[in-house]
């Protein structure tokens, strides 16, 4: 017999345990199944975040330094984020071509081969040499690192969420999708702890000859984890049945471009707000707090540390709530009130006080969480079984072009321009006024049957 604790974590990774026969939808597998789906969803966007915040981390701290000594230091920093948003630039690649690859031959397989290509190319980034090492070959090996990484990513969220959406209870979607959604934040604790350990141990000078290289190097422990746990898991119900019956699309990408382009740009246009936010919560703080601030790396790293464990906890409560009271009106919230916070998050960082920068980090992860736990069920909540996998491919990756893999770049470059707050400010104002206008023209799912 299962103890008190144990049942409740069950009950917690699959609500369908306990509940009557008759309030059972899909979803048939076993507690111990539904832990490895949840550790399935969540260990690609671990995996993704951990790099996205090594790299922006180290593009923030020392990049210009070791692939672009030749510039200016904050004009090295923003082709350090160039650089970045290569990756984001090359993920439609891998969204029309893992998505197409998902909705043929399943969720599963393509979940593997993503996982292995972006370990891959994070460990190789541990090991590349500098500028001084070879020259212009440097900043060239790291652009193509990120492009071939991008293409992998392109191809990983969909499925992640997929994993648990379509294998679980289906009155629960936006918690069993807020597993995936764990992960960024769960992977920017993970990265931001490693590298504000290996920063207080080693002197400046190690940390810039070689000690960047272990965050990314130990990346690989992650990789081991990920394929251990997804070559277990199954194929999902959903998908299993239109194989069975021979339902597949036979050119999904191009299915949903015809048949549903209202649902992928509602969906791509509520993501935006969310990157955008992230970037100035996360990335930029880095940046702001180090380079005008001029404190210590360990304050910035603290508050990002902290930010990132709030929001670890509140992005599966607010995907719980999301099917308690919709998903509109949760992500409506984390939209309004994140938009409001993106000009008191500077009052904030300029009193250089670390306990308000820490509340300014951490109430700016709580509103990007309110619209980061029903995210994952509203954008695959858009399209049925048959194309959901490149739809939300398709929508998670032309929406992080716009969002997340260009807004470093944009908020360093407003405030290299401007040298004022108030232009980033208004920008991360924008971003979220578009995903207010994708909320307002979408209809509630939350509580209605998958399409089929």
């Amino acid at each position: 017999m299962e103890s008190t604790e144990a049942l409740r974590l069950s009950e917690v990774l699959d609500p369908d345990i306990g509940a009557p026969a008759a309030s059972r939808t899909t979803g048939g597998a076993s507690p111990a199944m539904m832990r490895r789906l949840a550790g399935a969803s969540m260990v690609g966007t671990t995996l993704e975040w951990y790099d996205f915040t090594v790299y922006n981390t180290m593009a923030a701290l020392i990049f210009n330094k070791l692939f672009f000594p030749s510039f200016s230091p904050l004009a090295g920093v923003i082709l350090a984020f160039s650089t970045y948003a290569v990756g984001y630039v090359s993920r439609p690649l891998g969204g029309v071509f893992f998505g197409h690859l998902g909705d043929k031959l399943g969720r599963r397989v393509v979940l593997v081969v993503t996982l292995i290509v972006m370990g891959l190319t994070t460990f190789l980034m541990g090991v590349l040499p500098t500028f001084d090492a070879v020259g212009i070959a440097s900043p060239l090996l790291l652009v193509s690192l990120r492009f071939i990484q991008g293409v992998a990513l392109g191809g990983e969220w969909a499925g992640s969420v997929l994993l648990s959406v379509e294998h679980g209870r289906q009155d629960r979607r936006g918690l069993n999708a807020s597993w995936t959604q764990v992960g960024p934040s769960m992977g920017t604790l993970l990265a931001t702890a490693l590298i504000t350990l290996v920063t207080m141990t080693l002197s400046d000078q190690d940390f810039v000859a070689w000690g960047w290289r272990i965050p990314f190097l130990v990346s690989a422990i992650l990789v081991g984890f990920g394929l251990w746990v997804r070559i277990g898991v199954d194929e999902t119900p959903m998908f299993k049945q239109i194989e069975s019956a021979h339902k597949q699309a036979k050119a999904p990408v191009g299915e949903v471009l015809t048949k549903h382009l209202r649902s992928l740009i509602i969906a791509g246009g509520a993501r935006v707000g969310s990157d955008v936010l992230f970037a100035l919560v996360v990335v930029f703080t880095m940046t702001y707090v180090t380079q005008v601030l001029n404190l210590p790396r360990p304050v910035a790293l603290t508050a990002v540390l902290i930010g990132a464990a709030f929001n670890v906890v509140c992005v599966p409560l607010f995907g719980r709530l999301s099917d308690s009271i919709g998903r509109r009106p949760v992500y409506a919230i984390g939209a309004v009130a994140g938009a409001v916070w993106a000009y008191v998050f500077f009052g904030l960082l300029d009193t250089a006080n670390p306990y308000l920068i820490v509340l300014a980090v951490v109430a700016g992860l709580i509103f990007h969480a309110a619209m980061y736990g029903p995210q994952g069920a509203f954008v695959t909540e858009q399209f049925s079984t048959r194309v959901r996998y490149s739809g939300s491919s398709l929508a998670y990756t032309f929406a992080g072009v716009v969002g997340g893999g260009f807004a470093p770049l944009i908020i360093v470059t407003l405030y290299h321009a401007y040298s004022s707050t108030l232009a980033v400010s208004l920008y991360v104002m924008g971003a979220l006024c578009v995903t207010g206008i994708a909320l307002w023209a979408a209809k509630e799912t939350a509580g209605r049957p998958l399409q089929d």
